[in-house]
């Protein structure tokens, strides 16, 4: 007999099947995106946020070969150590299934595992984008988004990348972006890119009134909500920018291309601000967990869910 193409843990599966709301979350900010013990801090507090508002996290990654929806206290330690623990896009998952092995998820593989086990609420910290160069280099996230019914939690798009382009992307690809009371697109680390969203909210109600709309309209796409990181923790748009640019300089010098590219630059960042950006990280990284556990509550009261 055959792997299970997913396994989906207890506790997660019994809050699916009595309807009760649901956050998948991924694995790579805590294996790759942030550096020990940050980001054992994040999912702590990514959890626990989930937790407080009456949620049930399901953080997603590939356990032995396994695309997993939930994992248990061993396999957290092991995204954690990070050690064998490969970074695993959504292109990615059948080669890991067939290889059996251990890997940590992007958004992309996250929302697709996430839309697999019944999950509509996920929450991250930034996607991925058109990246600032090549101009062709474009994060599968956005594909992922442009096929995969999965409402998405963010500070809006790394700020590493070409926040412009990636705004104009989203349209291009029909993916409903949402500013959650914001006018602006924010800019991971700071709270104004400049760049106009098309719409505004301000509860969580709203959102998911928009998400079952769009649900019924046979709509394939992601939603994208952006909330902006808490204005105690967020630099300044220039420091963020100056930041920026000069991680994109050490990048370009020392060859650092591919896959590499963003934890090398995100850590670039962290290390010009002097532990600032990671500061501002780890309080929107909490901050979208606890308004995705909001909406999926929402969700799940619209539809008359115990628990919502």
């Amino acid at each position: 007999m055959s792997a299970p193409v997913i396994r989906i843990t207890d506790e997660v599966a019994v809050a699916l099947r009595d309807r009760r709301p649901v956050v998948a979350l991924e694995s790579s900010v805590f294996a790759q995106g942030l550096p020990d013990p940050a980001n054992r801090e994040a999912a702590e507090r990514m959890m626990r946020a989930v937790r407080a508002r009456g949620a049930v996290p399901a953080v997603t990654a590939m356990v032995r070969g396994v695309a997993a929806a939930g994992v248990d206290e061993e396999e957290l330690e092991l995204l954690l150590h990070r050690d064998g623990v490969r970074k695993v896009s959504a292109r990615d998952v059948p080669l890991a299934m067939a290889q059996g092995a251990d890997g940590a998820t992007t958004v992309a593989a996250a929302m697709m595992i996430a839309r697999l086990a019944g999950i509509e609420v996920f929450a991250t910290g930034g996607i991925g984008g058109v990246h600032r160069a090549p101009k062709y280099d474009e994060s599968a996230d956005l594909l992922e988004l442009s096929r995969t019914a999965v409402l998405v939690v963010c500070a809006g798009a790394k700020s590493i990348l070409d926040l412009a382009a990636t705004h104009e992307r989203l349209e291009t690809l029909g993916v409903p972006v949402i500013g959650y009371r914001t006018d602006e697109m924010p800019a991971f680390y700071a709270r104004s890119s400049g760049i106009t969203l098309g719409a505004r909210v301000e509860s969580a109600a709203e959102i998911a009134a928009a998400w079952r709309l769009h649900r019924a309209l046979g709509r394939p796409q992601g939603m994208v909500v952006m909330q902006p990181v808490d204005p105690a923790r967020a630099l300044s748009a220039a420091v963020a920018a100056k930041a920026v640019q000069a991680a994109q300089v050490a990048a370009n010098r020392k060859k650092v291309r591919g896959a590499a590219a963003t934890p090398f630059l995100l850590g670039e960042v962290d290390r010009i601000t002097k532990g600032r950006a990671r500061e501002a990280n780890l309080a929107l990284l909490e901050s979208n967990a606890a308004l995705a556990a909001e909406i999926a509550a929402a969700i799940a009261a619209m539809d008359g869910r115990p628990g919502g």
